[in-house]
């Protein structure tokens, strides 16, 4: 077992700077145990561990061979040159549904067509094939011993298809096969003097085998927690396989696992493509099974930056080398390289599976910031949580219409966005109800003799009052608190009614918000409404300067639960947002329920998790660490 801790390390001073590891993993000795079982039958494995660095060793038990049947196919035979002595077989690992990596029990999809036969091949066409006449031709003596290069790309099961990460496949299989031919013609002659060369000449080998396998941050994560004691995701990770001792006529060279989530986000910061990000990881990660370490000295590290640079150079490909990068993040005061939390980032979200099917989404106080509007953050992580599959469903005290007239402003209403007229909603504290098509499902009015007192009390003691009905605002006289519902909240702007009588009768009433500062809201509104409802309505707060008071037994959840009845969804693939008191039942119903740091005390007690506050992009964060 080769084990090597490497950092790149100009800097000492900075102990949390990134760290490789290389050690033993076995994925392809999985595949090349069943083809060595009769050269194997009478040995003992040899010791696997590392006495460079006996502290972080493990010992792994190996499963039973595979039998033959489930051997990796080789789909494709490219020779580079008459003159190289390289044989090229570039396989696209193929491993049966129900086999399980002995590796965090996850298992590995197969690249393969869409018809299930693996890739086209790119290189050879037997005669047969094109139906050409065969003609017997002498045998050509090789004058150069041909040394078979098998590479197997491999995609983690976790990680979803993506148009992009399929062309960079196809990509590898050729890219990494003339990164080896390359990096192994340095060898033999190598002047570098930390190198470990137990692996000096692959001229002696009558093939070498190599896997590559593109995952995501938590396939990565456990991997690193696993073998390093890091519960944080890398970029990449080398894992060796070379036993010298067995002196086999096989290079078992070993595997290369790129977490390609992580190198999306650092091609970004670095200015170039994903493939050639994961080009210059899969340089690094072969470099290290080639022996060289950056970790041990400043030599060595100078040297295996020289040879990243040698490589990269030499094959043409664009970018640093990885340590030279990793250099220059640390010295770059506006560099986010460390990983320093479990959040996602924005547009990285399209290599993970949705944990979640809904997302139900509060407005006020959620969604929106304290100045009533959605950050561009906020908009960014719903569109690409939509993109990828996920519905987000708003359930808030507003009114259908204002939450259109808020998303359309930045491009969340309509055919594709969040809400439209044809989309399902809860809305005002779940009175109103839309299901499929849009279409009302639920309905409930306030009663008409807690609404006469309520117009009452208000024309009495001139404390401003709003009727919600369906669409409509409606009221008893002008009041700036008034407009403020229509100028900052997006509601429909009230209209002033001439008496109690006529407002009464203009329609159903759903609820109705009283308006007053903060302090007459909690110290007079709230206790005398709250005695004068008793069993016929309840009052609740969504915001501080507002009370509602709306049907007994209705409430925000309930209406929730009607929507998941009606569209036969479960709490199990649900993830609610809120902050308001109204968001209570919401967040228990669903699987996971985040109240935003803003919140009141009793969502934060019921609530899973607690996020970021509203003015701080809470609902982007919680899409980016929780919902994926």
């Amino acid at each position: 077992m080769s084990l090597s801790l490497s950092l790149p390390n100009k800097t000492k001073a900075n102990p949390s700077s990134r760290l490789k590891l290389t050690f033993l993993l076995p994925l392809r000795l999985l595949f090349m145990l069943s083809r060595l079982s009769s050269l194997l039958r009478n040995l003992h494995p040899p010791p696997l561990l590392s006495s460079r660095s006996p502290s972080m060793a493990r010992v792994l038990s190996l499963p039973t061979p595979l039998p033959l049947s489930l051997a990796p196919k080789t789909i494709t035979s490219i020779r580079v040159s008459a003159q190289s002595g390289f044989l090229i077989n570039t396989n696209s690992l193929r491993v049966s549904p129900s086999l399980k990596s002995s590796l965090c029990d996850r298992g590995f999809n197969s690249l393969c067509r869409e018809d299930g036969r693996g890739l086209a091949p790119l290189g050879r066409v037997w005669a047969s094939q094109r139906e050409y006449r065969k003609v017997r031709r002498r045998a050509s003596r090789s004058k150069v011993k041909e040394l078979e290069l098998n590479v197997s790309i491999c995609i983690e099961e976790d990680l979803p298809d993506d148009a992009e990460i399929l062309s960079i496949t196809e990509m590898l299989r050729l890219n990494v096969p003339m990164a080896m031919k390359l990096a192994f013609d340095g060898l033999k002659d190598s002047a570098y003097k930390t190198r470990d060369a137990a692996i000096s000449d692959v001229g002696g080998f009558e093939n070498v085998e190599l896997s590559l396998l593109l995952c995501n941050d938590e396939f990565i994560c456990k991997l690193n927690k696993e073998w390093r004691d890091e519960d944080h995701p890398t970029d990449v990770l080398s894992m060796s396989q070379h036993a010298p001792e067995l002196k086999l006529p096989i290079l078992m060279l070993g595997d290369i696992v790129i977490s390609v989530e992580t190198a999306a986000r650092q091609a970004e910061e670095r200015g170039h493509t994903l493939l050639d990000e994961i080009r210059i990881l899969m340089v690094h990660g072969l470099l290290h099974l080639l022996g060289f370490d950056h970790e041990i000295s400043e030599e060595a590290e100078a040297e295996m930056e020289k040879e990243e640079e040698r490589l990269l150079k030499s094959l043409r490909w664009k970018g640093k080398g990885l340590i030279q990068s990793a250099y220059d993040a640390e010295t770059n005061a506006n560099s986010h390289n460390e990983y320093t939390d479990d959040r996602k980032k924005e547009g990285s979200l399209r290599f993970y599976k949705p944990k979640f099917n809904y997302i139900f989404c509060d407005m006020d106080g959620t969604l929106l910031n304290s100045r009533s509007q959605i950050s561009s953050a906020n908009v960014k992580a719903l569109k690409e949580a939509v993109s990828r599959g996920v519905k987000v469903v708003i359930a808030t005290g507003k009114a259908r219409s204002a939450v259109i007239s808020i998303l359309k402003m930045v491009d969340l209403s309509g055919k594709d966005g969040v809400v439209s007229e044809f989309s399902p909603g809860v809305f005002l504290q779940g009175l109103l109800v839309y299901g499929r098509q849009g279409r009302e499902v639920f309905r409930r009015n306030l009663d008409p003799d807690v609404c006469r007192e309520a117009c009452l009390y208000s024309w009495e003691n001139k404390i401003p009052l709003i009727a919600f009905t369906k669409d409509r605002c409606l009221t008893l006289f002008n009041h700036s608190l008034v407009d403020s519902v229509h100028t900052i909240y997006h509601e429909p702007k009230a209209e002033i009614m001439p008496s109690v009588e006529h407002l009464l009768a203009a329609a159903d009433i759903q609820k109705m918000i009283f308006l007053d500062t903060p302090v007459g809201v909690a110290t007079t509104l709230r206790p005398y409404w709250t005695e004068a409802t008793r069993d016929r309505a309840t009052v609740v707060q969504a915001v501080p300067d507002m009370l509602e008071i709306v049907p007994h037994g209705t409430s925000k959840g309930s209406g929730v639960k009607i929507l998941l009845d009606h569209l036969g969804i479960t709490a199990e693939e649900v993830m609610a947002i809120g902050d308001g008191e109204n968001d209570v039942e919401m967040l228990e119903l669903a699987s996971l329920g985040v109240a935003l740091s803003n919140g009141s005390e009793k969502t934060k007690a019921v609530a899973n998790v607690i996020g970021d506050s509203n003015d701080e992009d809470g609902v982007a964060d919680a899409i980016y660490r929780y919902a994926f």
